[in-house]
């Protein structure tokens, strides 16, 4: 089963522009925990993501396409970045998450990554391409 460990760092919604760790002893302590997952065969990646406010959003109201760029004044929280790990159970995506080196100001929240097999058959028919996009994008 695969979920995405999702990392919300409190505040991290008014960062500003260019915004990254710089923190060596931290940066060192996610590395070590990084590493523990990969060590275990559970990585499949992980990624640390810029601040809202080097971002843009994009929405469909009626249908077309409507461009806001970040910061976004209603966000209450944002991602500063992500794991995406495969492992036997939602049990062990919480232990893995319940591991990691977090500050007090930040939240893990623990998704699981819907699969095609999670589908109708009529849906699986419609997606029946999106496997082989997967594996193309794992290349």
């Amino acid at each position: 089963m695969r979920f995405m460990l999702l990392m919300i760092p409190h505040g991290y919604e008014s960062a500003a522009p260019g915004t990254v760790p710089d923190d060596v002893e931290r940066v060192g302590s996610m590395m070590a925990f990084n590493e523990s997952l990969q060590k275990a065969g559970v990585l499949i990646g992980c990624e640390g993501l810029h601040p809202p406010s080097m971002g843009a959003r994009v929405s469909f109201p009626g249908g077309k396409p409507k461009v806001v760029d970040g910061p976004f004044a209603e966000a209450k929280e944002v991602l500063g970045g992500y794991w995406l790990i495969d492992v036997a159970s939602r049990a062990e995506a919480i232990e893995w998450a319940s591991r990691c080196p977090g500050s007090e100001n930040e939240v893990i929240e623990i998704r699981q990554v819907q699969e095609v097999e999670d589908f109708s058959p009529e849906v699986q028919d419609v997606a029946s391409e999106f496997t082989s996009m997967q594996q193309t994008l794992k290349k």
